[in-house]
């Protein structure tokens, strides 16, 4: 017995370090979170799918905390109501968050990667009715997109101007059209062609017949960084603990999405209602998924201050550095 006390004492100090690996009482959730209701705005779209599964799987909770989640229509539109402190991260496309720190001095900071564009998960579309027939015929006509000058315009200036179509010569919306009514703009005619990712770009195609015009992951936007998660500078500082907890929930569920198909799918299908994102099965079956990295990779996001540097969108060169934490 005198033996096997210690053996056994020892052996209950490993378990007991293992258990947050093991799924059991997270390390983060024991390490005094400053906060453990956190309200998050994210874009109800495929690039979030990270997020939703680790909201859908419950991974957030095992970190000890509570997300109030709310559907941004776009990260514009919610910056500088994460700066005045309405939203403690948030969740959108890069363009917005470097113009925000770059025009408006916003301290922020991106604390996790979200989304890396492949095939088909963006195009611009039309109808099977429009005598738009490539993106040449654009020219003088309205395309739609979900903020001005935003990641949804970056990318299609890109494969337009690859195509030799001069941006300037396309008309883009001066107010937001919101994803989900993107294709209902569509179909009433008030735009000729729709800038669009999943999974609203698959729902248009079996709703409307919406056909795909030019696929937005070509050329210089290529597998492009299109989303992150982002807090502010003084947030981050003030709450070390409660942002390890979701940067990990967070990444778990980015490894999910990231091999998982049916995960994403459950994720999203599970959401109450269209505007927060849910989709119904016969979309979620056929959508086009993005790749979801883990960590942060600096080249990788440089590319974003590059494009928009290429497009007038920022006016000197930045280094994307400067967004990264410590």
């Amino acid at each position: 017995m005198r033996v096997l006390a210690p053996i056994t004492a020892i052996l209950m100090l490993a378990l007991a370090g293992c258990s947050g690996a093991l799924g059991g009482t997270s390390s983060a959730a024991s390490g005094g979170l400053e906060k453990t209701t956190l309200n998050v705005a994210v874009v109800p779209a495929v690039d979030s799918a990270g997020f939703f599964v680790a909201l859908h799987e419950g991974l957030f909770k095992r970190q000890g905390l509570t997300i109030n989640y709310t559907p941004a229509t776009s990260s514009d539109t919610v910056i500088n109501q994460q700066v005045a402190g309405k939203y403690d991260i948030t969740g959108g496309n890069y363009v917005s968050y470097i113009q925000h720190y770059v025009q408006d001095h916003q301290q922020l900071e991106i604390v996790a990667e979200g989304s890396v564009m492949q095939q088909g998960s963006q195009a611009i579309y039309t109808l099977p009715t429009s005598k738009i027939k490539n993106l040449a015929e654009l020219k003088g006509q309205v395309l739609g997109i979900n903020a001005p000058h935003n990641i949804n315009y970056l990318l299609a200036a890109s494969v337009l101007t690859e195509n030799g179509v001069t941006p300037g010569n396309v008309q883009f919306p001066a107010q937001p059209i919101p994803f989900p009514i993107m294709a209902q703009q569509l179909a009433a005619g008030k735009i000729a062609a729709a800038a669009m990712p999943e999974p609203f770009a698959t729902a248009a195609e079996q709703q409307y017949g919406a056909v795909k015009l030019a696929d937005l992951n070509q050329g210089a936007t290529e597998e492009f960084p299109i989303q992150g998660y982002v807090a502010t500078r003084a947030w981050a500082a003030a709450n070390p603990n409660t942002l390890k907890a979701f940067v990990t929930a967070l990444e778990q569920g980015q490894e999910i999405a990231d091999t998982s198909r049916p995960a994403v799918e459950q994720a999203m299908e599970s959401l109450n209602g269209p505007m927060n994102g849910q989709i119904p099965p016969i979309v979620a079956a056929v959508m086009a998924l993005n790749n979801y990295p883990i960590g942060i990779d600096k080249a990788r996001l440089q590319r974003v201050a590059d494009e928009m540097f290429q497009f007038g969108l920022l006016h000197t060169r930045f280094d994307i550095g400067q967004l990264l934490g410590p």
